[in-house]
């Protein structure tokens, strides 16, 4: 049998460069030439990984497992050397050897750039013990955990530029990978981009660990977990006090919007412009709008964490973000960040600043914590797709050194050292409830989607949807489909779904009618895009006493930015 060194040279592994450098020249020209490296396809007896060697020696990995390159050939690996094993797993990867600006919502370019580093090594977490998270809105400012937190950050924020592990500098590592700081590795015309997919939680969560972990070194206390802010319970749905104590804080940002300081109750659906209602009205429609994102619209690995990105795919062209991506995770940003200028926000209320901000890691830490609730209280799975779980990333250790990490070793959060407080999760029984009415519903008339579409989502529109009819291989779950919208990546964006519903505006986020919505949070280069929105109907018109309608009234508000809509189409989920 040929060995897999030998299919791997005969089918042109393309190498790998290893080494961090700054390109200060816009997208996508200008693009810097680097030294050829040599190929080798030696894997450690540990790893089984396949590697390329530069001329500096430092490893770098190709994008498959041996065994995986084993298992996925099948028969075929012992009677072709043809077939080409890089072919069956094409991770989208982010090309390290060329920085370049970023882009700032106004279009003017921010170098996000990291420091000129030399050798990345690759990282396997094996941690000797598991701390625990706790929710942030259980520390008062003079606890010995604020302190130390605070001095922690306080001294990162001092360190030099050069250094990595400075505070901005680790902000500008979500710059970097969020405002198109770096193309595709071997597609330098297309920008890589960690949102919008399924890299968002994988890629958030490493990022945090390298956090957590500079921290620990600053204030040599391995021990030291960073906080969650719990935006999901009532106890947590207020800024913690933590991050609004004085204004000299390490902890506090000026830049939050300051209608929103406590005591204002979050809005995890919130809109510019939204009118504040009562508190305990807002914690209703708070659980209730984390009972739908995370129960009835994630049924799927794909709803929760976001559709497939590859090598070659132009997010968010033909990308669909998670269901805890869309909301809460970026209204909860929108929500934080300031409104002295709606047009150009700031901080959290952008991407490329939004790490700035010191509750960026608490906001982050409970979207992590909503992946392992999934998984465990809810029963959710992992992807298991290779091109997943072979995507890699490079971060800064504690040490100030690059190291490179795979979605494969980040799922086990006790290999990482750590745990999140076993809290009370009230939304597990807040599901919605059909709005209360006095008679019967009957759908107003309302055009066909093809009678409307294409059109730019300036006003309210009601469209009446032809429901598919099932045929035996088909899945009975019926998805509803915003198709093809189009927006300006340096907007701020945003509008509701409603079904069924003839008066939105009495319409709540626990009435089951309010289907969710669409948003972005600014972030820059390419600017205007094409995606989808996806909702899971099916046990919706089953509340809704609508199982054996043949058509369903839908109805799109924006709450924003006009953007552009190019269908409304219900499919069954393959």
């Amino acid at each position: 049998m040929a060995s897999f060194c030998a299919i791997a040279s005969a089918t042109n592994c393309i190498p790998y460069s290893s080494s961090f450098s700054s390109n200060k020249s816009s997208f996508p020209n200008n693009r810097r030439k680097y030294p050829a490296v040599k190929l080798t396809c030696k894997a450690k007896n540990d790893d089984q990984r396949p590697q390329t060697t530069s001329k500096n020696d430092e490893n770098s990995p190709g994008k498959l497992d041996r065994r995986d390159v084993l298992l996925g050939l099948g028969g075929l690996y012992s009677t072709s050397l043809a077939v080409n094993p890089m072919a069956l797993a094409k991770p989208a990867l982010p090309d390290f050897k060329d920085c370049i600006d970023a882009t700032q919502p106004n279009g003017t370019p921010i170098n996000c750039c990291p420091p000129a580093v030399g050798k990345i090594k690759d990282y396997f977490p094996s941690a000797t013990t598991v701390r625990t998270r706790m929710a942030a809105q259980s520390f008062t400012v003079d606890s010995d955990y604020y302190k130390k937190y605070s001095t922690a950050i306080q001294k990162m924020k001092n360190l030099s530029l050069t250094d990595p592990r400075n505070f901005l500098q680790q902000a500008n590592v979500h710059c970097a990978y969020c405002d198109g700081g770096y193309t595709q590795q071997g597609n330098p015309d297309l920008l890589y981009e960690i949102h919008n997919s399924w890299l968002f939680f994988p890629w958030h969560r490493w990022y945090l660990y390298f956090f957590e972990k500079i921290c620990q070194n600053l204030i040599d206390d391995d021990n030291f977990a960073l906080p969650f802010w719990n935006w999901d319970a009532p106890g947590g749905m207020q800024i913690p006090p933590m991050y609004n104590s004085v204004v000299t804080s390490p902890l506090y940002d000026f830049l939050r919007n300051p209608d929103h300081l406590p005591p204002s109750v979050i809005n995890l659906e919130w809109s510019n412009g939204d009118v504040t209602v009562p508190p305990n009205d807002q914690i209703k429609y708070n659980l209730a709008i984390m009972y739908t994102q995370m129960i009835t619209q994630s049924k799927t690995p794909t709803d929760f964490f976001g559709s497939p990105y590859r090598a070659g795919d132009e997010t968010p062209e033909i990308n669909t973000a998670g269901q805890i991506e869309q909301t809460p995770h970026n209204h909860v940003h929108s929500w934080t960040g300031t409104i002295v200028d709606p047009n150009n926000p700031i901080d959290m209320g952008v991407f490329y600043s939004a790490a700035r901000d010191p509750i960026f890691y608490a906001h982050h830490a409970n979207i992590d914590r909503m992946w392992t609730i999934w998984l465990n209280q809810l029963k959710g799975t992992n992807i298991t797709d290779l091109d997943w779980l072979n995507a890699y990333f490079i971060f800064y250790n504690e040490e100030a050194k690059p190291v490179r990490v795979r979605i494969q070793d980040c799922l086990d959060t006790t290999r990482l050292g750590y745990t999140y407080e076993d809290v009370p999760i009230p939304w597990l029984d807040a599901s919605t409830k059909p709005k209360p009415r006095t008679k019967a519903k009957t759908l107003p008339s309302a055009p066909d989607p093809i009678q409307v579409f294409p059109i730019t989502l300036d006003k309210p529109v009601n469209v009446i949807v032809k429901r598919p009819k099932k045929s035996g291989s088909e899945s009975s779950e019926e998805i509803l489909v915003i198709e093809g919208i189009e927006y300006d990546k340096r907007n701020y964006v945003k509008f509701n779904v409603y079904i069924n519903e003839d008066d939105v505006n009495a319409c709540h986020p626990n009435n089951t009618e309010f289907l969710g919505s669409f948003s972005n949070v600014p972030h820059g280069h390419r600017m205007i895009v094409k995606t989808n929105r996806r909702f899971r109907i099916s046990e919706v018109l089953e509340e809704l006493g609508a199982r054996d309608y043949d058509r369903v009234l839908v109805t799109l508000v924006p709450k924003s930015n006009p953007v552009k809509i190019n269908g409304i189409n219900i499919k069954f989920d393959p």
